[in-house]
C-alpha cells in the first residue's frame, strides 16, 4: 500500500470530526444592545486573596466574563449577589446598570478572570459610581444576605 493510499487515496490527511464536539456553549446572553460604533476590548483581571475588587461601577456596553481560576463575588443592580467559580461565566448588559461587586470571593487563593467588553465611542471602559448615586438608587439593589 502506498503512502497516498494509507492517507485517504488522495494524498490528503483525513479531516477530523472532532470539531463537531470541540465547542461547548458557556453562556448565551439576550437581549443585547451594543452601542453604535462600539469597540471591543478583552482584559485579564487577577485579584489577590480577599481583594474586594473594583468599587461600584458601570460599563458603557455589555461585558462577558469567564473565570479562569478561583471564584468571583458578582453582583449587578437588581440581581442577588452570587459567586461564580472557575469555569463559570458572567455577563452584564452595560449602560445604566450598576455593577456592585467583582472581587475575589476566596480569602486563601488568587482569582483570575477574563472579560470582553463593548465600549461606546468616546466613553471610558469603566465609570465609577459615586456615593450620592448609590444612595439614590438603593431601592434598585437586591437585599444582601444577612451576615
Amino acid at each position: 500500500m502506498s503512502q497516498k493510499d494509507a492517507v485517504n487515496g488522495t494524498g490528503e490527511q483525513p479531516r477530523s470530526e472532532a470539531w463537531k464536539t470541540a465547542v461547548k456553549m458557556l453562556q448565551d446572553a439576550a437581549p443585547l444592545t451594543i452601542p453604535e460604533g462600539a469597540s471591543a476590548m478583552t482584559i485579564h483581571v487577577e485579584w489577590e486573596p480577599g481583594d474586594p475588587g473594583t468599587p461600584p461601577h458601570r460599563h458603557s456596553g455589555p461585558a462577558f466574563g469567564y473565570v479562569i481560576e478561583g471564584a468571583v463575588r458578582f453582583e449587578l443592580e437588581g440581581e442577588p449577589e452570587r459567586v461564580v467559580e472557575a469555569g463559570g461565566t458572567f455577563w452584564e448588559p452595560g449602560g445604566d446598570v450598576i455593577h456592585y461587586q467583582d472581587g475575589n470571593a476566596l480569602t486563601d487563593a488568587r482569582t483570575r478572570f477574563v472579560v470582553t467588553m463593548m465600549c461606546a465611542p468616546g466613553k471610558p471602559m469603566l465609570e465609577l459610581v459615586d456615593e450620592d448615586e448609590l444612595a439614590q438608587r438603593a431601592s434598585l439593589r437586591t437585599p444582601r444576605p444577612a451576615a
